[in-house]
């Protein structure tokens, strides 16, 4: 595939450069300790990550708010496990893990290094649905604010990716077309199908190893981007 018409790249950040499921685990491990939960770690994860992304996806579809997001998961995962709390323990509970969140920032390997390399040629940009707030603490936090000129979050545009509107507010905020930039992302359906449709080239993160349609670019490693830009 060609990309020497490239101008922009555009990043989703959780999942892609900033890695949640670790820095969501040291917020959880705070969050146990403070509501003495009477589980192991390890095993409520194992069980609240993938309702997690279930709440999500429900949540970009734009059928839960987010408050129902920030309760459904956390009551979901402990009904696992049959632990059942009042309702304000459970919105404690949640807020203080989203205070909690921002305060670890691990990078995927090679993030920053990627960074690097792709900024002295291309304008860098973020596009995330996750909310502004938390988000720009991330960004902030974790030292790589200053690669991006521009951020937008779906909380901004009032729409989530795979949305139009959400890539198409991006590309405004960058004053640039869709056909001279790159959407790099970990969400094949968010990201990757949502940038298509507006005419992005993209390059799928795969480290899920999930199956991939033939025709596209998809890497399991943030280094191996480079051998595409």
């Amino acid at each position: 595939m060609n990309n020497r018409n490239i101008t922009d790249i555009f990043f989703d950040l959780d999942h892609t450069l900033w890695d949640f499921d670790k820095n969501s685990g040291l917020a959880f491990e705070r969050v146990f300790k403070t509501f003495e939960i009477p589980l192991q770690l390890e095993d409520f994860l194992a069980v609240y990550e993938p309702i997690n992304l279930q709440y999500w996806r429900l949540y970009r579809e734009e059928r839960i708010e987010k408050q129902a997001l920030r309760r459904g998961r956390l009551g979901d995962a402990f009904a696992q496990f049959e632990l059942s709390y009042p309702l304000n323990t459970i919105d404690a509970m949640a807020e203080q893990y989203i205070e909690e969140l921002p305060k670890d920032n691990y990078l995927f390997d090679g993030a920053t290094e990627l960074l690097e390399y792709l900024q002295p040629n291309y304008r860098l940009h973020l596009i995330t649905n996750g909310f502004h707030g938390v988000q720009h603490r991330k960004i902030q936090n974790s030292g790589i604010a200053h690669f991006f000129e521009t951020v937008t979050t779906s909380e901004d545009v009032g729409a989530k990716k795979p949305n139009p509107k959400v890539f198409e507010h991006a590309l405004a905020l960058a004053g640039v077309t869709a056909t001279t930039s790159m959407m790099i992302g970990d969400s094949f359906e968010a990201d990757i199908l949502g940038a298509e449709a507006v005419g992005f080239k993209t390059i799928f993160f795969n480290y899920r190893n999930q199956d991939v349609t033939q025709g596209r670019i998809a890497v399991n490693s943030l280094d191996a981007i480079k051998n595409h830009l």
